[in-house]
């Protein structure tokens, strides 16, 4: 059986490869993918702003069916019975359980997160990112099946974007009666806007576009404000204050990917808040920054590169739960063939969409 993938030769530049896909080892999963999101890390290193990958497979955020399962592979790693032809969604990095950060049990940094997905399309056994038609899923990787009332649409996003804003909501400890402000209305913003309103906090968000701020209050926002509105830092400030009664937010989610947003985050929370980074993931982009301000506002920070592999099932979950109260099919806004991922890279680097899909041959 011939697989299709698609190779990023150079930032910018694209073909289609095939190859065979192989039948999986003993723990692995050979997987069909139904539809793989186009991320904010694949636009940058679309872009060329990643610092070191400037060729290969791209895409990670995908819901995928079991097309074949290897030996020993019985249950997903809820204990759930699985079969081929389940849904299933898994986390696009590992947990080597060997390095260093795997020992202290900080497994969302292990040394070893990217080793296969970083690995080049031309090493077997091929299939190692999600812009294909086939994905090995390693026994290293964390899997889940994804429950029949989830959508493939809803289930596309958790193993990225969603599972990573609750990661970072819940190494704060926020709960009912808290207030957060979330700086952009992206995938992850709107995300985070719904897991926030569920702990019970009281939800503001910030945005300049005011599609994402109406999609914003569909997500659970209590207050959004347009940053057409409030151009100005000292704005933002003070409407976030005056939300707040005077004190600031008792925590701050920046996810713009915008490096301004950065150091305006500490100035909307309230002194001894909280500040949770996880938008600028490009290395080597700077910007003035302030610490002694932080410092002296007793503002701790909190960063939330990728997750520990359980809150796959927790975003599973989560989606069952409340399928009806939140749009979260809406999240994605634009289907496209795998003949067309460079269209949806290139609108996708354009704003042109909130979230681009690709969406695989049957």
């Amino acid at each position: 059986m011939k697989g299709q993938l698609a190779l990023m030769t150079e930032p910018g530049k694209l073909q289609i490869q095939e190859y065979t896909v192989p039948d999986p080892e003993p723990g692995a999963i050979i997987a069909r993918i139904l539809r793989s999101n186009v991320c904010g890390s694949e636009v940058h290193i679309w872009c060329g702003h990643h610092p070191a990958k400037k060729r290969g497979g791209l895409g990670h955020e995908t819901v995928a069916i079991i097309e074949k399962l290897g030996a020993g592979v019985t249950t997903d790693h809820a204990g759930q019975p699985v079969k081929e032809g389940d849904r299933i969604v898994a986390t696009y990095f590992i947990h080597c359980r060997k390095c260093y950060p795997c020992q202290k049990g900080q497994f969302w940094m292990c040394d070893n997160a990217y080793r296969y997905w970083g690995r080049q399309p031309e090493d077997a056994p091929h299939f190692h990112a999600t812009f294909a038609t086939h994905w090995i899923v390693h026994p290293e990787q964390t899997f889940y099946k994804v429950p029949d009332t989830v959508s493939d649409q809803a289930a596309a996003s958790a193993n990225c974007a969603q599972s990573q804003v609750y990661f970072g909501i819940d190494m704060t400890g926020l709960t009912y009666g808290d207030s957060i402000v979330i700086q952009g209305a992206g995938g992850l913003g709107l995300n985070a806007a719904a897991i926030a309103h569920e702990k019970g906090a009281e939800v503001i968000v910030i945005d300049g576009v005011k599609l994402r701020l109406d999609e914003a209050k569909r997500f659970g926002a209590h207050h959004v404000i347009d940053m057409n509105a409030y151009p100005t830092i000292a704005d933002r400030v003070a409407a976030v204050q005056k939300l707040t009664g005077g004190r600031g937010a008792d925590y701050g989610m920046e996810v713009t990917g915008v490096l301004d947003a950065f150091p305006e985050a500490f100035q909307l929370i309230r002194p001894g808040g909280t500040m949770i980074s996880m938008g600028t993931v490009t290395p080597g982009r700077t910007v003035p920054y302030d610490p002694a301000f932080a410092l002296r506002r007793g503002v701790q920070t909190v960063t939330a590169l990728r997750y520990n592999g359980p809150y796959l099932k927790k975003s599973m979950d989560f989606l069952a739960a409340n399928r009806d109260k939140y749009p979260f099919d809406s999240l994605l806004d634009r289907d496209y063939g795998m003949d067309r991922i460079v269209e949806a890279l290139d609108d996708s680097a354009a704003r042109k969409v909130r979230r681009a899909s690709i969406v695989m041959p049957a």
